[in-house]
């Protein structure tokens, strides 16, 4: 048989590996949305939605922001329902679809800023509208259903499939990886999993697998390849292509910006080879512990805004997936309708064959909590950080801890030494401290910018002169908390100085509540932080009572509206903990 042969329906000399499907059909999916508005499913019992016809009036316009990887597709459902009149309560629908990135869409929306110009979003995942459902203030959405899947795989070109042993070979998912980064010759690359639901779908199951392989040292492999993959990450589904070696010459195979593998979905290898021919296409290895999916979810934006027209479209554009003619535009492009069944044409024109699994789901697909881990992991691995850091040097901080003879300040210095160990020399870091009055009508004084720890001036390390600042923390005599103005004036200096590439925040320590009766009110230091927060350039505020005196809710009102989080700890040895959990948190939450 050929490379790229038909592959076998149930498999040669084992047991058809297709599982049977556990999630919802298109056809289910398309039942559920009808009773996703209010109204709607009533309507349709009653004939009010009309699903033929002629158009009697001016079309219903509807605008679509889709995943780029689909928008094609949806185009061309788009064009035949235009073609065929498909109508809706006897009005044409006019659909328009614009691709944009799933990730810049659901910031857009979490941020719940604007209007959004469009009714209907198809992102590649799930995990991009439930990640929307975590802002404060986002958007509000409706999920309806998922017209579409496709798995995630390993795409390999042919040269480098062949050495690893394709198609006989199958892998799981840290022996894959392994195999596929066992020497410079064979590079793997991914989009970045911050922004890609593909790479972070793959690492959340590699580092799934891997520790339930081999317990904690799991975490240590994921970390490892977290840290390999992250000098070999675009920052978008679509430019990975672009990194394929281009042909077989050693120029192209020995060039280290080239890679000979990448964690693509099916549907990305199906569109590769239909253009690159069968030399330059790729030979998809899929996991035998299971493939995680990109499943699409139609999701209606502002339903309760919509007119009962604008609704009704978007609904009955959304049934042209659950018939023959809308599933064949999908399969045309790729994508996968049934669970059950994959589309042998498709999975040959992928780069699929026996006895690749390539119908195995997996059976324990990462849950929001892992996808939410594996996110921090990847941002405190792989990007370097750059913190400002902001200490409370007000008179309270004399009081002693119970139980430990130290003051508030000696015990807040010791965690801070500690978490500054955990930071390498690509992390920046500076130091401010405040109290009232503490530098003539200003609360604050910066000790130390923001710098390089490794960066070197005189001799001596910026580490060397931070932990020597910190050392030299000592609470001011009479000075009370200066809180509002110094928050405002450090997060304006956190703005203006963003690093971009870098995990970039704000970590304050208090003790106590505001006590500068002369500074900015609380609700106007909201309100200025909410109006400088931008989620493309995000500082997220890490705030941290300390001590039974300190305002927990004051705390997390201001770490919120910058999207970041507000903790309070009894004992200042804690602060250590604190930090390194909050940066997860907030590294989860920005991809």
């Amino acid at each position: 048989m050929g490379r790229h042969s038909l592959p076998d329906e149930h498999g040669t000399a084992a047991s058809d590996p297709r599982p049977r499907a556990r999630g919802r059909t298109v056809a289910l999916a398309t039942a559920l949305v009808l009773m996703i508005a209010g109204g709607t499913a009533a309507a349709v019992g009653s004939g009010l939605l009309s699903f033929g016809g002629s158009c009697a009036d001016d079309a219903v316009d509807l605008d679509v922001v889709a995943a780029p990887a689909i928008a094609p597709a949806l185009r061309k459902a788009a064009a035949t329902a235009r073609e065929e009149e498909l109508t809706s309560d006897g009005h044409c629908i006019d659909v328009q679809v614009s691709a944009r990135d799933s990730y810049d869409v659901a910031t857009e929306l979490r941020a719940g800023k604007g209007e959004p110009e469009y009714d209907v979003w198809v992102p590649d995942s799930g995990l991009w509208v439930r990640r929307v459902g975590l802002g404060a203030k986002q958007h509000k959405i409706s999920p309806a259903g998922n017209i579409a899947s496709s798995p995630v795989a390993i795409g390999v070109i042919p040269s480098a499939a062949e050495s690893l042993g394709w198609p006989k070979k199958t892998y799981d998912w840290p022996k894959l990886t392994a195999a596929a980064m066992k020497s410079d010759r064979l590079r793997l690359g991914a989009a970045d999993p911050a922004r890609s639901a593909t790479g972070l779908l793959a690492l959340a199951k590699l580092g799934a697998s891997a520790k339930k392989q081999g317990g904690d040292e799991g975490d240590t492999q994921a970390a490892a390849l977290a840290k390999s993959l992250s000098a070999r990450t675009t920052d978008s589904d679509g430019r990975l292509l672009e990194t394929l070696a281009r042909d077989g010459s050693g120029t192209e195979q020995g060039n280290p910006r080239r890679n000979q593998a990448l964690i693509i979905s099916e549907q990305a290898a199906f569109a590769h080879n239909e253009s690159a021919g069968e030399e330059n296409g790729l030979d998809l290895f899929y996991p035998k512990d299971g493939s995680p999916r990109l499943d699409y979810p139609y999701t209606l934006v502002e339903d309760d805004r919509m007119s009962t027209d604008t609704s009704r479209a978007a609904l009955r554009f959304m049934t042209m997936f659950s018939d023959e003619k809308g599933q064949k535009i999908l399969a045309d492009h790729g994508f996968r309708t049934d669970l059950e069944r994959p589309s042998d044409r498709l999975i040959t024109a992928a780069g699929g064959r026996t006895p690749q699994p390539y119908a195995a789901e997996s059976l324990d697909p990462p849950s929001d909590k892992q996808l939410q881990e594996t996110l921090g992991m990847w941002t405190i691995t792989v990007q370097s950080a750059r913190l400002n850091t902001v200490v409370d040097a007000s008179e309270s901080m004399r009081q002693l801890v119970p139980g430990r003879g130290q003051s508030r300040m000696e015990v807040t210095k010791s965690s801070l030494l500690r978490a500054l160990a955990g930071f390498t020399d690509e992390d920046e870091i500076g130091l401010w401290e405040f109290a009232t009055g503490l530098d003539g009508t200003r609360d604050y004084r910066e000790l130390e910018p923001a710098e390089r720890l490794g960066g070197r001036e005189g001799g001596v390390t910026h580490r060397d002169r931070l932990t020597e600042a910190f050392n030299g923390l000592q609470p001011v005599p009479g000075g009370a908390t200066g809180l509002y103005d110094t928050t405002l004036a450090a997060y304006k200096e956190a703005r203006s100085t963003y690093a971009r590439g870098k995990f970039n925040a704000l970590v304050i320590l208090t003790d106590g509540a505001n006590q500068d009766p002369d500074s900015i009110s609380r609700s106007a230091l909201i309100s200025r932080l909410e109006e400088l927060a931008d989620p493309r350039r995000p500082v997220p505020v890490i705030a941290i009572g300390v001590g039974p005196e300190a305002d927990k809710d004051e705390v997390q009102q201001i770490a919120e509206a910058t999207g970041g989080s507000g903790h309070q700890v009894d004992d200042p040895a804690q602060i250590h903990a604190v930090i390194l959990k909050a940066i997860m948190e907030a590294g989860s939450n920005q991809g």
